[in-house]
């Protein structure tokens, strides 16, 4: 009883375990989508819920007091009107209302913290901005603080989806009958829906019909559709039923280093994998050591990101099925030898346990799967995106010029390049204007 006081006391005096903050909420009106974005200072609980006439959306953020400025009028979006705050639905948290000119659906996700910023809650609303020519007599500077520039739309990821097996390749067969081709293809194009429904992402199959392809073929597919990740699903046999779970395949040191020796002895091919430096190669005595050293890191890369992808599955496909391996495993297998490609191998499970042969022929248990993958790799990609990406792109800043700043000190202070601050704005000289927005790459 005395220790249990004790811990009320301490609770009453010390308050509850810090909430978390909003620093600031920014509006990016686009040419194909319109940006929300809140910076907090930890990962934000969050729920919302639509209101119409008038049009809102309503953000709910536990645990969540805010230091932004609000009410914030939004001058700059047609979409936009007001973000401001409501009373919330429990004490000490913090609820958001972003009045609207139409209903639209949107899209919440939450972004670590990565290139200087912080945790953030982005919103995506897919909502074409109708360009505003500013007024005749407003002066320069009024114009350019009320028309902040946005950045060109980054690309999407691509992640190749490889079905194993197929066409007169059944792969293993059940005791029920199960085909292990029938259950990759089903899974993949699950997994593929799940990945075209997040924005920035893009799903493209080896095959989407049941048709034979060669094994060191499927590779060159993911690379002709200019992938960034290869993942190969298939169903695991061996001839006892007691194994069960599902395990990922990363390649091995021995097959990758014969992967590179192969690579480095057909010159021809290395334009495919080195780009413009294989033209430099082309030029120098010692071709063969320097297109070694390029694959060797390229395959280096390949494998860790790789690894730490398979990692991040693994974790979440144990909350949807048993794990029969909890790390990713080294083999050599051909599907994985692309040294310009990350790959793996997902062994969704054993064809040859009874139990786990009818989950892997239930749709429902592809579909918790495919789920499991698909936020395995947004989770990875939000984390660490690919250069030129729209996840890459999502880290952006904008800055208000403010009197005696200059392009070197905000370079400075953002810890980015003059060249790279006046390539995103389309600036033609360093002279900035008090009140001009920048974005900051």
């Amino acid at each position: 009883m005395i220790r249990r006081f004790v811990f009320l006391l301490l609770w009453c005096c010390c308050g509850p375990v810090l909430a978390n903050g909003l620093d600031q909420v920014r509006v990016w009106p686009g040419s194909d989508n319109t940006r929300v974005v809140l910076d907090l200072d930890s990962a934000p609980d969050f729920s919302y819920f639509r209101l119409k006439s008038p049009e809102r959306l309503v953000v709910d953020l536990r645990s969540t007091s805010s230091k932004a400025k609000l009410p914030l009028l939004v001058t700059e979006s047609s979409l936009i009107k007001k973000v401001r705050t409501s009373t919330p639905k429990e004490k000490g948290s913090l609820r958001l209302v972003l009045e609207l000119t139409q209903g639209i659906k949107p899209s919440l996700f939450a972004l670590p913290p990565s290139d200087g910023n912080g945790h953030r809650l982005v919103i995506d609303f897919p909502f074409k901005e109708q360009s505003k020519a500013p007024s005749p007599a407003a002066p320069a500077e009024q114009a350019l603080a009320k028309a902040p520039p946005t950045l060109p739309k980054g690309r999407d990821i691509v992640v190749a989806i490889d079905a194993g097996h197929g066409g007169h390749d059944p792969g293993s067969i059940g005791r029920h009958g199960t085909y292990e081709k029938n259950v990759t293809l089903a899974i993949a194009k699950k997994l593929k829906a799940d990945i075209d429904k997040v924005p920035g992402m893009t799903g493209v199959l080896t095959r989407s019909s049941d048709k034979f392809i060669e094994v060191m073929d499927r590779s060159g597919i993911a690379r002709d559709k200019k992938a960034d990740m290869l993942i190969s699903i298939h169903a695991d046999s061996i001839g006892s039923a007691q194994p069960r779970g599902a395990s990922v395949w990363v390649l091995n040191n021995s097959r990758a280093s014969r992967v590179i020796g192969k690579w480095v002895d057909e010159k021809d091919r290395h334009s495919q994998l080195l780009g413009g430096a294989a033209e430099v190669l082309e030029d120098t005595k010692q071709e063969q050591y320097l297109a070694q050293a390029l694959l060797d890191m390229s395959m280096d890369h390949s494998r860790s990101v790789g690894q730490d992808i398979g990692s991040t599955m693994l974790r979440e496909l144990g909350k949807v099925t048993k794990l029969h391996k909890s790390r990713p495993q080294p083999k050599s297998l051909g599907v994985l030898t692309a040294p310009d490609i990350p790959s793996v191998l997902v062994e969704t499970g054993f064809l040859s346990n009874p139990a786990e042969e009818k989950d892997l022929a239930s749709s429902y248990h592809q579909g918790r799967i495919a789920g499991a993958l698909a936020t395995a790799l947004k989770e990875y990609f939000l984390a660490w995106p690919p250069q030129g990406s729209l996840f890459a792109q999502q880290g952006a800043k904008t800055h208000v010029v403010r009197g005696g700043e200059s392009l070197s000190l905000l370079a400075a202070r953002y810890n980015t390049s003059v060249a790279a601050i006046k390539a995103v704005n389309s600036l033609k000289s360093d002279a900035l204007v008090v009140g001009q927005t920048l974005t900051i790459p």
